[in-house]
């Protein structure tokens, strides 16, 4: 066998413990996605309250309010622990018209289904207004009516390692079907499918979104009424065609957003209007922490914020430091 040069042994072996052989690995969509989607988003639940900021910041709160009298008797009904047996939470939505949004959403984890199912029909008996037991085929599932007359909410689990929840049964019974040994997921749009792929299946939280036509008729602000000039924005708005967000929460929380325009024409304009806005900015955020000490650090977060564009793509990239936020929410530490 042909040994490699040692100089080559040991190039692989520096780019190896560097992590410069594997590059961040893409998502893959879930399989309970409905084909109607538009928007997908991703929240990697268990890395995120095992970052060190939560850690720091809110896990405490977190717990109380866990620990809450009426969350703690209803979680051990369910046979839930939250900060141990949920995993990530999958939201997509679908845009069926300019004033209709659809949604369904996937918690995956460790979850009982028959406590789920006990849990339900017990708050049916108890609160008919609020809580019912909805039939669909074969399929039972569970109905939430929320306060004020907001649409109500369905859900069900899927199996021991999902449930499901949406605007609509249709969509639960159709994400509980799609959860069956064997059965094929739905087929995405390829640009929202294509999108999934390249996010960073790592990151703390990542979302993507197809937007060709839906911010055309966009208006932003204006006449005085803000401190800052929007104008350039409603004009380059219509040619945003793409968006994809990735959120990565440790030590500190950076924030990488890239827009897919219409044409480098339009990337250009955007990258400019952003800057510009960035630049007006500046002197009300001084104004802020001058005026009060929890506004300080956005003077840095903003000076961070670094824009880019390349070909169609426009690319904008913050951080915020464990420290700012210390410095936010324990101002006189």
């Amino acid at each position: 066998m042909t040994r490699p040069p040692r100089v080559s042994r040991l190039v692989l072996a520096a780019a190896a413990a560097a992590g410069l052989s594997a590059p961040a690995r893409g998502a893959e969509p879930d399989k309970l996605i409905p084909a109607s989607a538009d928007t997908v988003a991703v929240v990697n639940l268990r890395q995120i309250i095992d970052s060190e900021i939560v850690k720091k910041f809110a896990l405490d709160q977190i717990k109380q309010f866990l620990d809450g009298q009426d969350a703690k008797q209803l979680l051990t009904d369910l046979g839930l622990d939250p900060l141990k047996d949920v995993d990530k939470l999958v939201i997509a939505t679908s845009d069926t018209s300019k004033t209709d949004t659809k949604f369904l959403m996937v918690a995956r984890g460790r979850f009982d289904p028959d406590k789920l199912a006990k849990t339900a029909e017990a708050q049916a008996r108890k609160d008919g207004e609020r809580f019912a037991v909805v039939k669909d085929g074969d399929f039972v599932m569970y109905k939430f009516q929320p306060p004020d007359g907001q649409p109500p909410v369905y859900f069900a689990p899927a199996d021991d390692k999902a449930v499901v929840a949406a605007s609509e049964q249709k969509m639960v019974a159709a994400a509980v079907r799609a959860s069956a040994a064997g059965a094929k997921p739905a087929v995405l749009k390829k640009e929202l499918a294509d999108l999934v792929r390249k996010a960073d299946e790592k990151a703390s939280v990542y979302a993507v979104s197809v937007l060709k036509g839906k911010l055309d008729d966009v208006k932003v602000p204006g006449g005085g009424m803000l401190p800052v000039k929007l104008d350039d924005f409603e004009k380059v708005l219509p040619k945003v065609e793409t968006m994809s967000v990735a959120v990565k929460i440790g030590a500190d929380v950076v924030v990488d957003v890239t827009l897919g325009m219409a044409d480098d024409d339009a990337a250009g304009d955007m990258r400019n209007a952003l800057d510009d806005l960035f630049k007006q900015l500046k002197p009300l955020v001084q104004l802020l922490g001058a005026a009060d000490a929890r506004g300080k650090p956005l003077a840095d977060i903003l000076a961070g914020i670094k824009t880019g564009s390349k070909n169609k793509d426009v690319t904008i990239s913050g951080k915020i430091t464990g420290a700012d936020i210390g410095k936010m929410l324990n101002p006189g530490d």
